[in-house]
Order: structure tokens, then sequence, then C-alpha cells
């Protein structure tokens, strides 16, 4: 019942089930099953975009740390709708466990204007004109409401990335989860957390393949703190390794 569960949970977020139109500027407004999978559409209606490559990892991802003992909470930085957070908050709802949390850490705004002068690889990013990418703080809490996962569980964490995650309430990470697009937000959440995730725990970014200063950052971040795990693709876009 729980691997029932969990999948009906993807299929629901992803919302392969009722193939909500896209509402990019590249689909045509045409629901596509193979684009849906790999996370290539941003769905008008669904809660998560990041296909199901990405979220099943994500998926496997919490069960793993759970099932070997790995300490810690869960996050993800950059949440839009929640689809990811309602996954990893419905994970440890299927397995009955109480003593974790898990936080979405957003502007509930959107995203920043690129600061050039203090990150130059985010020069030009448009990701803050899009309005596809804004999602409300009540929005994000009424979807975790459709599946009665909203509790004391879930924590959120709003504002700013410079603002929220260097005094987040977190002991422990055993799921840090980056979704900020831009190098600002990417080397923010790594600056603040990276040192909270338990060994053995994961470290997945969503737009390493597909964001330059995205990946510029991962590698800038690792360099600067002498980290050599390996980074395992999950698909086109997304990547992980295990802190060791």
């Amino acid at each position: 019942m729980t691997n029932l569960y969990l999948d009906l949970m993807e299929k629901c977020l992803l919302n392969t089930i009722y193939e909500d139109a896209p509402n990019d500027p590249w689909t045509g407004g045409k629901y596509n099953p193979e684009l849906r999978a790999i996370g290539k559409d941003w769905p008008s209606r669904a809660h998560t975009m990041i296909g199901y490559q990405r979220l099943h990892q994500l998926r496997e991802a919490c069960e793993t740390v759970l099932s070997e003992n790995i300490p810690g909470d869960f996050i993800e930085t950059g949440v839009w709708r929640g689809g990811a957070c309602i996954l990893m908050r419905a994970v440890l709802k299927a397995y009955g466990v109480t003593d974790r949390k898990v936080w979405c850490a957003d502007s509930f705004a959107g995203l920043p204007k690129p600061d050039a002068a203090h990150y130059p690889s985010d020069y030009g990013d448009p990701h803050h004109t899009y309005s596809q990418l804004v999602a409300g703080l009540d929005d994000v809490k009424s979807n975790f409401m459709k599946y009665d996962l909203l509790d004391d569980q879930v924590g959120f964490l709003v504002g700013w990335f410079k603002d929220t995650l260097p005094c987040a309430p977190i002991d422990k990470l055993a799921i840090l989860r980056l979704d900020g697009d831009m190098y600002e937000s990417t080397i923010q959440g790594l600056d603040a957390l990276y040192d909270k995730v338990s060994p053995g725990g994961f470290v997945i970014v969503d737009d390493y393949w597909v964001v330059p200063a995205c990946r510029a950052a991962v590698h800038d971040y690792r360099a600067r703190k002498d980290i050599g795990e390996e980074i395992v693709p999950i698909d086109w876009g997304g990547v992980f390794w295990r802190k060791q």
C-alpha cells in the first residue's frame, strides 16, 4: 500500500492523470506526456514541474535516508507550487515518521532580479520576468491541504535566501534539494545549508545541466570546500551526490 500511495502521489503532483496543458513559452500549450515525464514543460495546474525522473529520484532519496537512518530534516530551496515538498511530506507520512520536518524555502514572489555586481554569472538572467514561476505562500499551503499533508511537520522559510537560510532553525538535514535556478540562489543555499547535511545525506541540484550559472555555483562551492563526491546525473536537468 505504501508504494501504491506514493506512486499515485507522483502522478497527481505531475498531473499526468488529467494532462493539463503547459503555459511555457516553447511548447505551444499542448500537453505532451514525454515532456511532462522529463520536466521539460511548465504545467498550468500541476503542482511540480520537475518531471517524473527527478520527482522519483527525490522519493528514492527520501526512502534511502529513512531506511539507513541518516539523521536530519528535508528541505527544498525554491519550491514553486510545493510539489516536491509535498512528496517529501508524503514519504514521511507513508512510513509513519514523526520526528522529521519538511522545510519549504522560497520568496513566494518569484525569482530575484540578477545581482550581476556580486554574481556576474547571473548577468542577463530572465527568470524574474516569468510570471509563470510565481506561486504565493497561500497557494502552496492550499496545495498541501489538498493532500491532507499540511501540519506541524511542514515549515516555511519565507523571503530571499540570503535573509532566511543562514538563520533557519535547522540542526541537521538528510535531504538538501536546491531548485533556485540562478548562481545567487544556488550558492546561497550551499553556503547556508551544506554543512548541516549529515554524512550519507543527499544534495540534489535541479537545474545543474539546464542553467550554466547554477552549474558554475556548484563547481565553485565544491572547489572551495574540496568536495570530491561523484556528481550523479538524474536526467537532462538534475544531478545529485551523497555527502561522505
